[in-house]
């Protein structure tokens, strides 16, 4: 038996409050099931080149999962965001004023009544589900490094100086390990992908107090992105929402 799932999506980025340009970058390709939020940096302009970079390499990959096993659809992620990162990696090594340049890259997929995500960096893919949010990604950080070895409790990582410190991100180094997480989709399911300009300044009570309201998939994007710019928006915030509005049984195949 096959499954056909209905969903809607909006996503916007928003320069915030304190940045001059906006080194973020997305894509939404809902009739491929594909969502990317990149959040670049390296400055002068080479941090927008990196997320670009990402989403436009990625979604390229992304758009072949349809169809394809939980095993092969993983395979996919990880290889698109490593294709990414030797590509970004090649033009700091030919180009000087993009040297040190790199971004974070988390990308879903809608496959059947299956999701999966793939992550380099702190950009995070969320999941409002029976009335709980629940974090997909685990942040590529210091502060998280810090968090699991016991050293920090997450209160104090959260204001810690060395909070938008990144372990791994595309396109900084020759290798990168990205992180894949996958699922099955259940009617009402509300996802959230978002670059930290918007988890660094809201918190986890504050993302379910908004996803949990009656509103639009593009009302909940707006009021996101104002809340965050509302508390200072000291970064560039771009959010993806996606709401899973059926799953239904469409045919047998026995």
């Amino acid at each position: 038996m096959t499954r056909t799932v209905r969903f809607t999506c909006a996503g916007r980025t928003d320069v915030g409050i304190v940045r001059a340009g906006n080194e973020d970058a997305f894509l939404m390709i809902p009739d491929a099931g594909v969502f990317i939020v990149a959040d670049g940096m390296g400055g002068h302009a080479a941090g927008e080149v990196a997320s670009e970079m990402a989403v436009t390499i990625v979604s390229r990959a992304l758009q072949q999962v349809v169809g394809r096993s939980d095993a092969d659809a993983a395979e996919i992620i990880r290889r698109s965001l490593v294709e990414a990162n030797a590509e970004i990696f090649k033009r700091t090594l030919v180009e000087q004023d993009k040297r040190g340049m790199g971004t974070t890259a988390t990308a879903m997929v809608i496959n059947g009544e299956r999701y999966m995500v793939g992550q380099v960096g702190d950009s995070r893919a969320y999941v409002l589900r029976d009335g709980q949010l629940l974090q997909i990604t685990k942040d590529h950080s210091y502060v998280q490094e810090q968090v699991d070895a016991g050293y920090l409790t997450l209160e104090q990582a959260r204001t810690h100086p060395y909070s938008n410190v990144i372990t791994r991100c595309v396109g900084a180094n020759a290798d990168v390990a990205p992180d894949v997480y996958g699922g099955t989709l259940h009617p009402g399911d509300v996802f959230l992908l978002a670059s930290d300009g918007l988890t660094g300044m809201l918190e986890d009570y504050d993302l379910h107090s908004i996803l949990s309201s009656d509103r639009t998939v593009g009302e909940f994007v707006d009021s996101l992105i104002a809340e965050a710019n509302r508390r200072g928006g000291l970064d560039n915030i771009t959010v993806i929402v996606i709401r899973v509005d059926a799953v239904e049984h469409s045919s047998s195949t026995e």
